[in-house]
């Protein structure tokens, strides 16, 4: 910015569209409270993202507004030359409710007049002068916002009832499974409690009591860990013990064979029971054997089912981050787990996840609740143009001092005719009643606003990726 500073008259001021039906008495007014300053061809009269301190009127020259963007880099507006043309601190009638810093550059591309009016007098000006227009912009300010508020809120509550239908579905199935094993579990201790009972009663030496709990441990202890065998040979293995428990006498021989396989029992192990057990003794022994081994393998499915639900709770307390501090250090791989383990019951069996972590990438500081929204809908919106079938990929990077977070799909794309378009309010390409337009500038409101980041999109046909890029560092919210 040049030194040359001058006043100005108010002839001069009337010329100008905005002031032209300003009285003498508001224009000498106004005259007092600016000056003029003179911009050489290239120079910045107000830059983007500094505190919005000036209210900047062309007088003469050309000048040309630039702001830079998330979604569509740097936009220049076409040069204008046409005196009266305004910018920097628009909204600083609005005091508090309106943006503190410029949100744009507006630079000289000619040597060019400026009047230049503190931010602080424009706003008392206006306010003094055009009360009711301050109640109607007020009124609409404040009506916008409430209605941003609730769409918000509604887009939020889109996005919790799509993972909440997610969660369910996980849930449901450990849930069932515990239940039936439970119902199985009471009848079959029933029935091991009464065949020891009947084994009491028919004089078993306690010492083959022994050797049958001995024997149920051994084969409990192999569940799960004997080596792969494939379908036919369990099916051979299950016709022969099958047949040699018949010929003992066992009841329902072929119904006890598969459990007594699965543990890994064998004919040599019958030989075992019947030599160390008796004759007499052995098809009830081996009955009661089976059964016990149903019991371990029931409280196994059991167990498995109460750890994936204890799973699945941890990531979602994870992903809503409970009991925790809006603004944290994090490891940014916990919350795109977290979310992807939400989304689970709505991924379709025809679309798989990949995941490439870079697990040298530090903590992240962010608000960690409002990021895995982020990665709902990123996550959301990829599987909805897949369809039934793709790749979910994530990655993540860094790059000195920013986290990189990718998730890529395998859909048809983002035209190029509505790429800049994407993170615009309400713009969507979904069908009417599908979708709100938000979730987009919901997400680069977070990432851009909230945490100082950038998000951005490439995609050709079959291979899009939205990127999201974070400080390392504490970054300092935009108001």
């Amino acid at each position: 910015m040049t030194d040359i500073e001058t006043g100005i008259d108010i002839d001069e001021l009337r010329k100008l569209f905005l002031f032209e039906r300003l009285t003498d008495e508001q224009l000498t007014k106004l005259a007092a409270s600016g000056r003029v300053r003179t911009f050489a061809t290239g120079e910045d009269i107000v830059c983007q993202g500094e505190p919005a301190e000036c209210f900047a009127v062309l007088i003469e020259g050309e000048v040309q507004m630039i702001s830079q963007t998330v979604s569509a880099g740097t936009v220049a507006m076409p040069r204008t030359s046409q005196p009266g043309v305004y910018g920097g601190a628009t909204s600083a009638y609005l005091g508090d409710r309106a943006p503190q810093t410029y949100q744009h550059t507006l630079r000289a591309t000619a040597p060019s007049r400026i009047f230049l009016l503190p931010a602080k007098k424009f706003a008392y000006i206006v306010a003094e002068w055009f009360p009711m227009a301050m109640h109607l912009l007020d009124g609409l300010l404040s009506g916008g916002r409430m209605q941003r508020e609730i769409i918000d809120r509604r887009q939020r509550l889109t996005a919790l009832g799509t993972i909440t239908a997610g969660l369910t579905h996980e849930l449901n199935n450990p849930a069932a499974a515990a239940v039936r094993a439970v119902g199985e579990l009471r009848s079959l201790i029933k029935t091991s409690r009464l065949q020891l009972a009947q084994l009491a009663e028919d004089g078993i030496p306690p010492e083959k009591l022994r050797t049958m709990i001995e024997a149920q441990e051994a084969c409990t202890s192999k569940l799960g860990t004997l080596p792969q065998r494939s379908p036919l040979e369990i099916s051979d293995a299950e016709d022969e013990l099958g047949e040699a428990l018949d010929e003992l006498g066992v009841e329902d021989a072929w119904d006890l064979a598969p459990a007594l396989v699965n543990a890994g029992f064998s004919g040599q192990d019958l030989e075992k029971i019947r030599t160390k057990v008796g004759e007499e003794h052995a098809p009830a022994a081996l009955r009661w054997l089976a059964e016990a081994i149903e019991i371990s393998q029931m409280l196994n499915e059991v167990t498995e089912a109460t750890e994936r639900i204890t799973t699945l709770i941890r990531s979602a307390k994870q992903y809503s981050q409970m009991d925790r501090a809006p603004f944290q250090q994090v490891d940014v791989h916990d919350l795109l787990d977290s979310t992807v383990t939400i989304f689970r019951g709505k991924i379709p069996p025809g679309i798989s996840v990949v995941t490439d972590y870079d697990r040298t990438l530090p903590p992240i500081p962010c608000y960690a609740g409002e990021l895995n929204q982020v990665w709902t809908n990123l996550i959301h919106n990829a599987l909805d143009a897949m369809g039934e079938t793709g790749t979910l990929t994530i990655r993540t990077a860094h790059d000195e001092d920013e986290a990189i977070v990718e998730i890529g799909d395998t859909g048809p794309g983002v035209p190029e005719a509505i790429k800049e378009r994407i993170f615009e309010p309400f713009f969507t390409t979904k069908s009417v009643g599908e979708g709100t337009g938000l979730g987009l500038d919901i997400s680069y409101r977070i990432v851009a606003g909230r945490h100082g980041g950038e998000i951005k999109v490439r995609s050709v046909p079959g291979d899009t990726w939205f990127e999201v890029r974070l400080p390392l560092r504490e970054p300092t919210p935009a108001p």
